[in-house]
């Protein structure tokens, strides 16, 4: 896979079986945040190791960052995977980025010990592409609530023009007022929970209706932010897109 020069001084060591566990130079200490971030992935249909080191190399342009990352349950559409139960799972880390995938996993029991890191002012999150998609079978709304908005299928891949949907959000520096990604899909978004807030919307080939893409969402006084882009790794290895998703990551840490 090629890198781009703009993250080639950002290479990662892979340390551990659990997955990449990686801190940036000292370099410019003082000036960059410090972060602790998990990212939990896994699942169908994605190649997550590669979103992974993208997603890595991209906030360490910005940031001095701890990773842990958690890449279990297989290829499948429904795993429970030993994190969540381990009591207060999301304590040690400033935000939690999910990138899984698992559709039809849906203990109601599963998804509390999820959302349950994250509520009433608990560890920010930065929601991924399939993660509006994990859990989509489950009866609850819980996962739902948490991520702010309801979605259960998507368009054809197509390269969707995107355009702001507010003049300014301190998660959007330097997103342009268009974009037209790479090949990707477009999630057909049935709800916006009220908390909620589109930050950028995508039209759809289909029906014509602009859907959000991008948003940002106060769960129980946390922080979220997502996009439902992310699909292929020509979205992962787009500068638009990784500059987008280290913005929300450093606006749900609090540190934009």
């Amino acid at each position: 896979m090629m890198l781009r020069p703009l993250f080639l001084l950002a290479l990662l060591s892979c340390v551990g079986a659990v997955g990449l566990s990686a801190q940036t130079p000292a370099a410019g200490a003082g000036t960059r945040p410090t972060l602790r971030v998990l990212v939990v992935t896994g699942g169908c249909c994605h190649d997550y190791p590669a979103q992974t080191q993208q997603l890595q190399l991209a906030v360490n342009a910005l940031a001095n960052v701890t990773w842990t990352v958690v890449n279990e349950g297989g290829k499948g559409t429904k795993a429970q995977i030993a994190l969540y139960d381990q009591p207060q799972w999301s304590k040690p880390y400033d935000v939690v980025v999910h990138n899984e995938c698992f559709a039809d996993t849906q203990d109601p029991v599963y998804l509390a010990k999820i959302v349950a890191g994250h509520q009433k002012g608990g560890v920010p999150a930065v929601v991924v592409h399939c993660a509006m998609h994990s859990y989509r079978a489950s009866e609850t709304d819980v996962w739902r609530e948490f991520l702010g908005v309801t979605s259960r299928r998507h368009d054809h891949q197509s390269r969707y023009p995107v355009r702001r949907a507010v003049d300014a959000h301190p998660a959007l520096r330097d997103f342009p007022a268009e974009w037209v990604t790479p090949m990707d899909e477009l999630y057909i978004i049935e709800k916006l929970w009220p908390r909620a807030r589109a930050l950028a919307v995508a039209k759809s080939e289909k029906d014509g209706k602009d859907y959000p893409a991008v948003w940002v969402n106060d769960y129980q006084g946390t922080r979220v932010f997502g996009t439902t882009f992310g699909h292929g790794l020509a979205t992962w290895e787009d500068p638009v897109f990784l500059k987008l998703l280290a913005g929300g990551v450093l606006w749900a840490a609090g540190k934009e």
